[in-house]
């Protein structure tokens, strides 16, 4: 007989979590903290989302997307987790640019910057310090009629390379481009610059591991291999959520699915108003990503080739090109034996970003094809940096964007998310459906994983906001007699 995954389950919660990416897991772990009954619901078998990891033969662990975040992510941990997840947070100092307009290595900081701005571009000082000071100004009210652009434009006109450095690192974060508003760029830039870039120490094996220790102990109930097939809504008000054809009540729903596939999908246009989905409709997906996972023979090294290295052989920045299946720009980020201690291996992961509907509607054969030469040319640009890499490795494959559809039920297999109009759209939820959240990569400016993390906080406080109310004694009505 099949595993019944939902054995044991309670009778009702407080709140259902749809999905287990960083927004989902952070908000159950802080409504259960304040004491609700939680019920988080995982359709794959690991937690994490995009934040998650797979095992191969030989003892390799490769990490899904690429971990590098702000040192704000520290505080986030050690206020809505752990002292020692917190602990485990640890800086990356060398990160690798290398391209046709310039070749350098920096701790991806704001003195790093101004000093490389200053010295290797020739930008004057004042203007380096105004343009600081303005994306560190930026916030979610600002003006969206600005794009990143025209930014540059303001402080660098006609610099393509001070382009580059600036922009390049965080498209590859968070899908962005240069035509989108610039405080999509600016907020998610101006935290990177705080204090540089930071990883786990341990891989995110070990960063889940913990989360969900203490999940458990705060008394969530997870369960995994659990797809959700609706969101059951009645008279506009949350009622819970139809899972393997059971009905599981909850006075709240808090969904860490993508913001389009929470309203077409699990809950159903027929719940929204038309000047909703009139508004839903303006929501754009984000992109989507390749990856090439790489797992060193045991017993093999290279040498520190800098943790984080973005190389291209593209003249000059181009948002676009970085889409095309024969992009030259590509991030790589090493996995030495001390990121995860006492493993002892290497492991590289190679990522470009990518369009689905290039991957989507190929046929077997050229679908392996396809994704034979992405592996190839991965190769053949890693060569570069560390010679004779192919007999070094052990374990070789890919993704695509259909793999992340696959794994992660997102429209698109999208990587971040929506862009910026869909923060509007997650926010504005509740106020179609009572008791109806949701929480994960909206607006480019919530993606990768600090905003994932910083947004499930947000969202968890107005889920507060709302059982709080509902769980007050309703006034009686006052009677009259005739």
């Amino acid at each position: 007989m099949a595993k019944d995954w939902l054995k044991g389950i309670k009778s009702a919660y407080d709140t259902i979590v749809i999905g287990s990416g960083l927004a989902g897991l952070t908000a159950a772990n802080k409504l259960a903290k304040l004491g609700y009954k939680v019920l988080i619901l995982e359709h794959h078998y690991n937690l994490g989302g995009l934040a998650t990891w797979f095992k191969r033969k030989g003892g390799h662990i490769l990490d899904i997307s690429l971990h590098g975040f702000p040192t704000g992510m520290i505080k986030t941990c050690r206020k809505y987790w752990t002292q020692e997840i917190a602990d485990s947070i640890v800086r990356l100092k060398n990160i690798r640019f290398d391209n046709p307009q310039f070749s350098f290595w920096t701790n991806f900081d704001k003195n790093d910057f101004t000093r490389l701005m200053k010295d290797r571009f020739g930008i004057v000082k004042e203007t380096i310090d105004d343009f600081f000071q303005t994306v560190r100004a930026m916030n979610f009210y600002d003006d969206l009629s600005m794009t990143t652009r025209e930014l540059f434009e303001k402080f660098f006109p006609g610099r393509t390379d001070v382009h580059r450095l600036l922009m390049e690192p965080i498209t590859y974060a968070n899908g962005s481009t240069l035509d989108d508003p610039a405080i999509t760029y600016g907020i998610v830039f101006a935290n990177f610059m705080d204090k540089g870039v930071y990883t786990f120490k341990g891989g995110t094996n070990e960063l889940i591991k913990k989360m969900k220790k203490e999940l458990l102990k705060n008394g969530v109930d997870i369960r995994t291999h659990c797809m959700v097939e609706r969101v059951v809504v009645n008279d506009k008000t949350v009622q819970g959520v139809e899972v393997q054809g059971r009905m599981i009540p909850a006075k709240t729903v808090l969904s860490n699915s993508n913001i389009l596939s929470t309203i077409h999908k699990l809950t159903g246009d027929e719940h929204f108003t038309p000047e909703f989905l009139d508004e839903v409709k303006k929501v754009r997906l984000n992109d989507s990503s390749c990856q090439v996972y790489m797992g060193l023979k045991r017993g093999e090294k290279i040498d520190n080739v800098g943790d984080l290295l973005f190389t291209s052989q593209e003249k000059e920045f181009s948002s676009a090109s970085l889409l095309e299946p024969e992009t030259t720009s590509r991030t790589f980020s090493f996995y030495y034996p001390e990121t995860r201690p006492g493993l002892n291996m290497y492991s590289i992961v190679a990522s470009t970003n990518a369009r689905f509907k290039d991957w989507a509607h190929l046929t077997r054969q050229e679908y392996e094809k396809k994704k034979k030469l992405l592996i190839d040319r991965t190769l053949d640009a890693l060569e570069k940096y560390v010679p004779d890499v192919r007999k070094k490795i052990d374990h070789l494959e890919a993704s695509t964007p259909v793999t992340f559809k696959r794994y992660t039920a997102h429209p698109n297999g999208v990587s971040f998310g929506t862009k910026f109009e869909g923060l509007s759209i997650s926010k504005d939820l509740p106020k179609q459906i009572a008791g109806l959240f949701h929480a994960g990569s909206v607006g480019i400016i919530m993606s990768g994983w600090l905003g994932a993390a910083n947004y499930g906080v947000i969202v968890s406080n107005e889920v507060d906001k709302f059982l709080h109310a509902v769980s007050q004694p309703q006034p009686e009505l006052e009677t009259v007699s005739v």
